[in-house]
C-alpha cells in the first residue's frame, strides 16, 4: 500500500512546476471560500459549536487531503454526518463523539488495510439515493429551532418532531426572517457570480454585515477561539474503558458513512478529472484523519462532493488545493474570529436548508419516478424513509436487504419450455431415427439455485411419454447444492421409468457444480455434450 501510494505522489507530481503551484493556491483559495460557511453551519448543526466545524475542515483538509488515495478529494464536516452527530450529542456529550470519531477512524483504517474499499459498488442507487435525501430532511428538520426559535426535545429524529407540538413555541420572527431571506437570496443568486463568491458565503457576509449594523436580538455563532487546540477535545484520561462499548454501535454508523460518502465523493470525482480513486487508500487517509481530528476538538469528517467538484472546476491540479484550502481556514480562524462569531445562527440554517435541498439528486429522483420502475421506486422511499426514522447504518442495511429480496425474487423465475424434435429443422449430419419420435428438448433458463429448486420441481415433469430427454443448459449460468439435488432428483425419477437423460451446453462454472454434486455418476460419463446437435448425432450413430 505504501509503494502505491509512493507511485501515486510520484505521478501526481511530476513535471509539477510553478504554473501549476499557483493553480493549486487559487483553487485553494477557492475551496476555503466555500468551505468556510459549510464548516461553521455543520459545526454548529452537529450539537457542537462553530470553532468544531473550522477544526474538523482544517485538519482535514491537512491530513486526508495529504494522504487521499486522489489528488482531487476535499474532506471535512458534511450535511449527513451532522445527522449522526446530533443525537449522539444528546444522548453522551461531546465526549462521547470525540470517542466514536475516534473509534471509527481505527475501523476506517482497518477497512482499509483489508481493501474493502470496493464494498460501496454493491450498494444501489436507488438506496443510495433514498439515503442522501433521508439525510437532507433530517438536516432541514435540525435545522427548524434555529430557523424559528421553537425548541423540540427527544432523541429521535421523530420524538423531536412530536415535541413540537407537546410544548408551547414562541416564534421568533427575526430570526425567521434572517434566514428566509439568506434561502431566497441563494435561490436567487447569479451562477455567473458563484466563480467569483459562492452564495453562501455572501449570503452569510451579509447577515453578519446586517447583524453588526443594526444589533437584533438573535442566537448568534458566539466567541471563535483563536487556538487550534479547542477546551472541548478528546480525553483520553476521561475514557471509560469499562463502557467504551456502548460506542461502538455509533462508531460503526460513522465509519460506514464515512466509507460510503468518501468513495462516493472519489468515484464522482474521479469522472469529472478523468483520474481513478485508490479506494483504499483514501479509507486509511479517512481512517487516521477521524482518529487524530478529535485529539484537537473536531468531529468526524468525510470528502465532501460539493467542495470537490469546486476544486476540480477551479483548476485544482494536486493534493495541494486541499492543503492550500486548510492553510486559509486556518488563517480566517485566527484573522477573522470576532468577525465570525456574531454570525446570526438562523443564517447559517438558512444555508443549510438549501445546502440540503441541493444535496438531493434530482436528476436521478426524475429518472427513478418517470420510468416506473417499482423496485427502483420502493427502494428509494423504503430507504429514505428508515434513514429519516432509524440509525443511518440500519437505513442502508434495510434498503441493500431489500434490493436483494427483489434480486432474488426477480432471478427465480426459471423457465422451462420443451421442445419435439423436428425433422425439417435437423442439422444435415444428422440422420432422422424413429427414436427421434420419443426424444424431446428441454430449454432451462435462469440460475439453478436454491430459489429455483421448487420452481423446477413443480416446472419439470415427474413422468414422460418420452424416452430421451435432453436438457439444454445454455441459459443456466449459475448453480448450487439445492438446484443441482433438485434436477438430481427428478433425474433418477425419471431414469426408474427408464428414461434417458443428456445435457448439453452446459456452462464450464455449472458443469463444476454438477461434477461436485456427482451428477456425472448419476446419469453416466455419455450424458453430457458441448451442444443439441452433438447429442443428436450421437443418439443417430447410436442408433446404426
Amino acid at each position: 500500500m505504501l509503494k502505491d501510494f509512493s507511485t501515486q505522489l510520484h505521478t501526481e507530481f511530476k513535471g509539477y512546476n510553478t504554473k501549476r503551484l499557483g493553480k493549486d493556491i487559487l483553487a485553494g483559495i477557492t475551496v476555503a471560500a466555500v468551505a468556510l460557511p459549510l464548516a461553521l453551519a455543520f459545526g454548529v448543526s452537529s450539537g457542537a459549536d462553530a470553532a468544531a466545524g473550522l477544526i474538523t475542515a482544517i485538519f482535514a483538509g491537512l491530513l486526508i487531503g495529504g494522504l487521499s488515495g486522489g489528488s482531487y478529494q476535499i474532506s471535512g464536516p458534511t450535511g449527513a454526518m451532522t445527522a449522526i452527530l446530533v443525537s449522539l450529542v444528546a444522548r453522551f456529550g461531546l465526549q462521547g463523539v470525540f470517542i466514536a470519531c475516534f473509534l471509527s477512524g481505527i475501523l476506517l483504517l482497518i477497512a482499509g488495510v483489508l481493501k474493502l474499499g470496493g464494498l460501496v459498488s454493491f450498494i444501489p442507487l436507488p438506496v443510495i439515493t433514498g439515503f442522501t435525501s433521508g439525510i437532507a430532511i433530517i438536516i432541514v428538520l435540525g435545522q427548524i429551532n434555529n430557523l424559528t426559535g421553537f425548541t423540540s426535545f427527544g432523541l429521535t429524529t421523530l420524538s423531536k418532531i412530536s415535541s413540537y407540538f407537546t410544548t408551547p413555541q414562541n416564534l421568533d420572527i427575526t430570526s425567521f426572517l434572517i434566514g428566509l431571506s439568506v434561502i431566497i437570496f441563494m435561490f436567487m443568486y447569479p451562477k455567473k457570480l458563484n466563480q467569483f463568491c459562492p452564495s453562501s458565503l455572501m449570503a452569510i457576509i451579509l447577515a453578519t454585515l446586517a447583524n453588526a449594523i443594526f444589533k437584533f436580538p438573535v442566537a448568534i455563532v458566539g466567541e471563535i477561539p483563536r487556538t487550534v487546540f479547542l477546551e472541548n477535545r478528546l480525553d483520553l484520561s476521561s475514557i471509560n474503558f469499562d463502557t467504551i462499548s456502548i460506542f461502538l454501535v455509533p462508531a460503526i454508523s460513522i465509519a460506514a458513512l464515512g466509507l460510503i460518502e468518501s468513495l462516493l465523493c472519489g468515484a464522482s470525482a474521479g469522472r469529472m478529472k478523468n483520474e481513478k480513486l485508490n479506494s483504499d487508500q483514501e479509507l486509511v487517509a479517512q481512517g487516521i484523519g477521524n482518529m487524530i481530528i478529535p485529539f484537537f476538538g473536531g468531529v468526524p469528517a468525510t470528502a465532501a462532493i460539493a467542495r470537490t467538484s469546486v476544486a476540480i472546476k477551479s483548476g485544482g491540479q494536486t493534493r495541494l488545493t486541499s492543503i492550500f484550502h486548510a492553510i486559509v481556514l486556518l488563517l480566517s480562524m485566527f484573522l477573522l474570529g470576532p468577525i465570525m462569531s456574531i454570525i446570526p445562527l438562523a443564517s447559517l440554517a438558512g444555508v443549510l436548508i438549501v445546502t440540503a435541498w441541493r444535496m438531493n439528486e434530482w436528476h436521478v429522483i426524475k429518472d427513478i419516478f418517470s420510468k416506473k420502475i417499482k423496485t427502483a421506486i420502493f427502494q428509494f422511499i423504503i430507504t429514505m424513509l428508515a434513514t429519516v426514522v432509524f440509525d443511518l447504518t440500519i437505513a442502508i442495511l434495510i434498503g441493500v436487504l431489500f434490493s436483494i429480496v427483489m434480486f432474488v425474487v426477480k432471478v427465480s423465475n426459471m423457465q422451462i419450455c420443451v421442445r419435439n424434435i423436428e425433422k425439417d429443422k435437423l442439422d444435415d449430419r444428422i440422420t432422422y431415427i424413429d427414436k427421434f419420435e420419443k426424444t424431446a428438448v428441454i430449454y432451462v433458463t435462469g440460475p439453478l439455485y436454491f430459489g429455483t429448486a421448487k420452481s423446477l420441481e413443480e416446472k419439470l415433469p415427474s413422468k414422460t411419454s418420452k424416452s430421451i430427454l435432453i436438457f439444454s443448459m445454455r441459459g443456466v449460468t449459475m448453480a448450487d447444492i439445492s438446484g443441482v439435488q433438485a434436477l438430481s432428483e427428478m433425474c433418477e425419477k425419471l431414469g426408474k421409468d427408464d428414461t434417458e437423460i443428456l445435457f448439453t451446453c452446459v456452462q464450464p462454472e455449472v458443469k463444476k457444480m454438477f461434477e461436485r454434486c456427482g451428477m456425472k455418476e448419476k446419469t453416466g460419463e455419455n450424458s453430457f455434450f458441448f451442444s443439441t446437435n452433438l447429442a443428436l448425432e450421437y443418439l443417430s450413430k447410436e442408433n446404426c
